[in-house]
């Protein structure tokens, strides 16, 4: 955030600069410019006042000496012609070629031609930059030719020099006012990015699980002080919270198991007390003290999988699927079921701590209820990869989990109702709590996956587990590069066309 503000700061600065800067520096060229011409025309008027005088009282010495202090004044070059073109004066003096040159520059024959309009050109001599004016002499003869014309030069480095001064002066102070903007600015973004960076780590070490930590409210802008204020008052409250989840979650297991294991016990006692006639009902209250278990169970797991954002781990799924197969196995084979595992080379997946085991054990517990006897309940893993994958895909590869039974299966509306809490299936097995796929899809989440209910092939149910893999996606080797036909032609030598392969050859 500093760094925005202190862009945004010196572009608004840069671009105010631009604007009042550039303008001023062209209206000071431009007034320069106007300036030397303005001072060329006056000596050139000047000049040719005091040449008329002089011509008329036939002084050429004094306008030869007017022209040579007026050249080293202005320290350029004053020329004086008669109407015919000859040099009456010259300061300093003009070489040959220059002389007979003179009477053919435009300025000279426009002023001798008595045009009232002075003609300005800028000139380049020996590298150095003049400007030529020229003026005409006494009044116009009644053809409209002058009696002179007066041409003066001035050399312009003088004015370019004090342009380039003035630009590089602007630029100066350009740069000085940006530097001034930018401490002002570092300084400003600083202190109001300094709350909200605090604020930032407050929010990332609350999400992390840490601390709740309370931020100064003393510094920065007062909407950010406002901000810092309400963030304290979230996160005390939401520290209590989870205090107090904390405590229900450690204390809520001891507190609701230990009368639930007394019920039961009590019930199991009263069965020789009881007539034969009642004792169905004393079975059924037996199974709903075991369900209410298994649902207080469920609740506390997924209170616990809430509570605690763990961060997946590689798991090796195979040997978590085997583990849990030969477990499960003997309560299979008592209730008449076969638990058939396809276990492959998938390689390992990431998940949560103990999510897969979780996820099995919720997955069979379901699919022993739902299935008949004599029917087979099969676990097995698919590694899953796309189709076409181009050189180097960096896209994840996927580990389906499925568990398949031969029960009576479930309609879509029930497929997609399934996940919800407490809910179960009109005509579900006794003994359900409608929490085991829920938490399922809970654990399937934070581990990066996803889960979904498919009707199987056998017309049971198909539950996929999809976990993304802990391997790298592999990379589609290389073809190997053709040898074409017109390396074996006559006259070709093959030893110059194939690769030189080194090593054992097996054919």
């Amino acid at each position: 955030m500093t760094r925005r503000l202190l862009l945004s700061h010196l572009s608004l600065a840069a671009l105010v600069l631009l604007g009042l800067e550039i303008p001023l520096g062209f209206v000071y060229t431009r007034a320069e410019r106007e300036r030397i011409v303005n001072s060329a025309n006056s000596e050139a008027d000047s000049v040719a006042a005091y040449a008329e005088l002089s011509v008329a009282a036939r002084r050429r010495d004094q306008l030869a000496e007017r022209a040579e202090h007026c050249a080293e004044r202005i320290g350029g070059q004053v020329v004086v012609l008669a109407a015919d073109g000859t040099l009456l004066a010259a300061a300093p003096r003009l070489s040959d070629a220059e002389e007979r040159d003179l009477a053919t520059r435009p300025e000279v024959t426009a002023a001798l031609q008595g045009r009232p309009s002075t003609d300005v050109h800028a000139s380049t001599i020996d590298g150095v930059h003049y400007l030529s004016v020229a003026a005409p002499v006494g009044h116009r003869a009644p053809d409209g030719s002058a009696q002179g014309a007066v041409r003066i030069t001035l050399p312009t480095d003088a004015v370019h020099a004090r342009v380039h001064r003035v630009w590089l002066l602007l630029a100066l102070v350009g740069l000085a006012v940006l530097t001034g903007v930018g401490a002002v600015a570092f300084a400003f973004a600083r202190w109001a990015g300094r709350p909200l960076r605090r604020l930032e780590e407050a929010a990332h070490r609350l999400a992390d699980g840490g601390p709740a930590a309370p931020v100064p409210v003393t510094s920065g802008p007062p909407e950010v002080r406002s901000l810092a204020a309400a963030f304290n008052r979230t996160a005390a409250r939401l520290e209590h919270l989870l205090a107090s989840q904390r405590a229900f979650a450690g204390e809520a297991s001891h507190q609701l198991k230990t009368p639930l294991a007394a019920l039961r016990l009590r019930l199991e006692n009263l069965e020789p007390a009881v007539a034969r006639r009642a004792r169905p009902r004393l079975a059924a209250a037996i199974t709903e003290t075991d369900r209410l278990a298994r649902m207080v169970e469920g609740l506390l797991a997924m209170a616990r999988l809430e509570e605690d954002a763990a961060t997946p781990d590689p798991v090796d799924v195979g040997e978590v699927c085997a583990e849990r197969h030969s477990a499960w196995l003997p309560l299979f084979e008592r209730e008449g079921v076969s638990l058939v595992l396809f276990a492959g080379s998938v390689g390992p997946v990431l998940a949560v701590p103990g999510a897969v085991e979780q996820i099995l054990d919720n997955l069979l517990s379901n699919a022993l209820r739902a299935s008949p006897a004599d029917s087979t309940v099969t676990v097995e893993l698919r590694l899953h990869t796309p189709a076409r994958r181009p050189l180097r895909d960096s896209r994840p590869c996927w580990v389906d989990l499925h568990v398949t039974d031969e029960g009576p299966g479930m309609t879509a509306e029930q497929r997609a109702r399934a996940f919800d809490r407490f809910w179960r299936a009109p005509g579900a097995p006794k003994g359900g709590t409608g929490l085991g796929l829920s938490l399922v899809q809970r654990l399937a989440h934070a581990s990066g996956g996803e889960v979904s209910l498919r009707p199987a092939a056998t017309g049971g149910l198909d539950a996929v587990v999809r976990l993304p893999s802990a391997e790298p996606p592999p990379v589609r080797p290389r073809r190997p590069t053709p040898v074409y036909a017109d390396a074996a032609r006559p006259g070709h030598d093959l030893s110059t066309s194939l690769p030189e392969v080194t090593g054992p050859f097996r054919s």
